[in-house]
């Protein structure tokens, strides 16, 4: 009786009719309003330009793989994760077949995500082909025992930071996420993508596996996103702009979990900050776009690219925001900007680095 009624107090807390109305706050507007703004551009860019998007794209992909994992500490050289990506090499570790079983869940959103439905049966499934490459008795399944957030205090001592939703309670919280989720899809009275987030909290709330839910909630978030038309994670990866935020990102976590087992939580902190994530992507996608589409010649393109860089970039990070040039074009321009004092060289080796000379 009392697992009963725990799971019946789980499922009013998740009802999202109180969430989103909740969310109507000038922030979050203000937010929306800006990513959909963005939006408009991208359907321009997808008619006229499909040819860049489709390198961008392809550079998307390995920078999301890359990223998603890292933030879990899982990783590998870039040379290998690149050739990982392209299948032109196996996996001889962990950390690679965990990256390869990510790229193969990441492949199937990107070409199929108007045919997958958002079901606990296709959540499960994506987590088994996350391990695919693993022999994990746990891949596919819900959780088996309870689980909690930990975090380590500057003195070591590991506290609890969160008690997600408890395993015998897991199954049912998921289902009524997802149907929650479809409900108001279909009432079509809040934007999807705060549905969308909303659901993704919840989903980082339950915790429903043993391991890889940090990854499974980014691979949903895309699924998600470009179920409902906001597509740019596909050209500019969301799980780098997370891992360049990755301090902020947890603090909107914390934020938002604070009362969530009794269903007094702000959700308000984390969908700002995923709203701010995905508007700085679209800005991305609007300048490498911009560069892209110039009629001028590579070698203006890649001054264009260093009057625009806030910092410094390492010699893949100028090839990955210039995808039409070839690898030894750009090499050449690098060296005759260098000459010219137009652009400066720091570090060496593995952590050279290129920016704009003062």
């Amino acid at each position: 009786m009392t697992k009963i009624i725990a799971i019946e107090e789980i499922m009013t807390q998740l009802s999202y009719d109180k969430k989103l109305s909740q969310l109507m706050r000038p922030e979050v507007v203000a937010a929306l309003g800006n990513v959909r703004e963005h939006r408009g551009k991208q359907s321009l860019y997808i008619a006229t330009k499909p040819d860049i998007l489709e390198k961008l794209c392809e550079v998307a992909k390995i920078q999301s793989t890359g990223a998603s994992n890292r933030i879990e500490n899982i990783s590998t050289t870039d040379g290998r994760l690149r050739e990982l990506m392209e299948q032109k090499i196996e996996p001889r570790n962990r950390d690679e077949r965990e990256i390869a079983g990510y790229r193969y869940v990441l492949d199937m959103i990107h070409e199929s995500h108007d045919d997958i439905p958002v079901t606990p049966g296709v959540i499960l499934q994506f987590h088994r082909d996350l391990y695919r490459y693993l022999d994990s008795s746990f891949a596919g399944k819900w959780k088996d025992s309870d689980n909690a957030i930990a975090e380590r205090l500057p003195t070591g001592e590991l506290v609890t930071r969160f008690t997600p939703t408890p395993a015998a309670a897991t199954p049912a919280a998921i289902q009524e996420i997802c149907d929650s989720y479809a409900r108001e899809i279909g009432k079509g009275v809040y934007d999807p993508l705060l549905v969308s987030l909303v659901f993704i909290f919840d989903f980082v709330s339950i915790h429903p596996f043993n391991d890889g839910n940090g990854r499974m909630s980014r691979l949903m978030t895309l699924l998600l996103l470009y179920r409902n038309g906001y597509t740019v994670g596909k050209y500019v990866s969301i799980e780098a702009e997370i891992e360049k935020t990755k301090e902020t990102y947890y603090e909107a976590l914390a934020a938002s979990s604070v009362g969530w087992n009794e269903g007094l939580s702000d959700y308000t902190p984390f969908v700002t900050y995923m709203l701010g994530v995905i508007a700085a992507c679209y800005s991305t996608l609007d300048s490498r776009f911009s560069l892209l589409s110039s009629s001028g010649s590579n070698e203006n393109t890649i001054r264009e690219y260093f009057d625009s860089l806030i910092a410094s970039a390492s010699k893949r990070e100028i090839l990955d925001a210039n995808p039409t040039m070839s690898q030894r074009t750009v090499e050449r321009i690098l060296q005759k900007l260098q000459a010219e004092g137009y652009v400066e060289k720091i570090g060496a080796a593995r952590s050279t680095r290129y920016r704009r000379a003062h």
